[in-house]
């Protein structure tokens, strides 16, 4: 497997397992739950950050099909456990883990498409696109320190709410100050 790959599974998996931990003491009210009208529930990142790895890895790198509703992972109110959420989570992540870890070097120079859905495409850019034209053109290499990126800074988000929900006193990340 390439280092780059690798380095990139090694810190979304440590995500992932945060994540996992801060889910473990809430109950499914907790993580459904909004702090504020205008934020996001712990639900609706997870949901976020499955559909964010699945259209980005699984469908852009991977080529399987597209499949996501952008808008609904904001919107869902519950209706999902925790135990469905981390289950979307680790299926995703096997998923994602089997189309990266057959990545070569000449793969990370590849150009992928990237495709949304209308509605989500136009309320994400403000715009009005037409149908066909809803995708980016990404540089895998690129792609994958991107969706890395956007992993950590949800999964930090979830660490968060999780401690101001229910704080347990542990430390998630296994370091301390």
């Amino acid at each position: 497997m390439l280092k780059l790959v690798e380095a990139v599974i090694e810190d979304m998996d440590k995500q992932l397992e945060r994540i996992v931990k801060s889910l473990d003491p809430l109950d499914d009210s907790l993580v459904w739950s909004r702090p504020k009208d205008t934020m996001n529930s712990i639900g609706n990142l997870c949901l976020h950050l499955a559909g964010n790895e699945r259209m980005n890895v699984i469908s852009g790198i991977g080529g399987q099909p597209f499949i996501r509703e952008r808008s609904k992972e904001f919107t869902t109110e519950g209706g999902i456990s925790k135990e469905e959420l981390i289950r979307h989570l680790t299926d995703t992540r096997a998923e994602a883990k089997d189309i990266l870890a057959r990545l070569t070097e000449k793969d990370l120079d590849r150009e992928v498409a990237i495709h949304y859905g209308l509605e989500d495409w136009n309320r994400m850019l403000r715009v009005q696109a037409e149908e066909g034209k809803t995708y980016e053109i990404k540089v895998v290499g690129k792609l994958i320190v991107a969706v890395a990126a956007h992993y950590g800074y949800h999964a930090g988000q979830i660490v968060l709410l999780s401690k101001l929900q229910k704080d347990t006193g542990e430390h998630v990340t296994g370091q301390y100050h």
